[in-house]
């Protein structure tokens, strides 16, 4: 299902609490419990629940898809980012051929890339996709961040802020344009008629 042109935007938390610096988008997802947002953003923690995540957005109501996650990035560990997912590479979907050699759904797994395949496989879509990424120092079994990841989760909540509330404008101006376009179209329509 395409989005429904809702304006909501979904801020998903990605990663698994049991490999250390993994567990990095469920923990900024934390953080913004307390914070300030824009009536249209709706926060989850996805943990590695990646056909949930998916399914979700299925039903087309969200827009914008926010995704915090730890990402290879090359640079020190906790070296933030932001990432904007184009939606038109090939590189998203999947050919018919290429569905058949793809390994099947992973109902406890989530790669981001594998989501926004299968969610493009089930006939969805959504609309804008961005990624805040934090580069981590370690992912093996434990559960607590390394320092350097540690000390970027408020700086990282609140680049998820800025982020989101700039969607919200983008969005809040796109439906103001539809609003004035379809009032122009009504008012030619009448003067048409008249």
């Amino acid at each position: 299902m395409r989005s429904n042109g809702s304006g909501r935007i979904l801020v998903a938390g990605i990663g698994n609490i049991f490999l250390g610096d993994d567990a990095f988008g469920v923990e900024v997802v934390r953080r913004l419990r307390d914070a300030v947002l824009p009536e249209m953003v709706d926060v989850s923690d996805y943990g590695i629940r990646g056909m949930h995540l998916a399914y979700d957005l299925l039903d087309g109501n969200h827009d914008v898809l926010v995704m915090v996650d730890a990402l290879p990035l090359n640079e020190a560990p906790g070296t933030l980012a932001v990432l904007h997912v184009d939606l038109d590479d090939p590189g998203w979907t999947l050919g018919p051929a290429d569905a058949l050699a793809a390994p099947a759904a992973d109902g406890h797994g989530m790669d981001p890339a594998s989501v926004l395949r299968l969610l493009r496989s089930l006939g969805g879509t959504v609309g804008r996709v961005l990624v805040v990424g934090c580069q981590p120092a370690v992912m093996d079994e434990r559960m607590e961040l390394s320092a350097p990841v540690a000390e970027a989760l408020d700086e990282a909540a609140r680049m998820v802020v800025g982020v989101v509330e700039e969607e919200a404008a983008r969005l809040g101006a796109a439906a103001e344009q539809r609003e004035t376009t379809q009032q122009t179209s009504a008012e030619r329509e009448v003067t048409a008629h008249a």
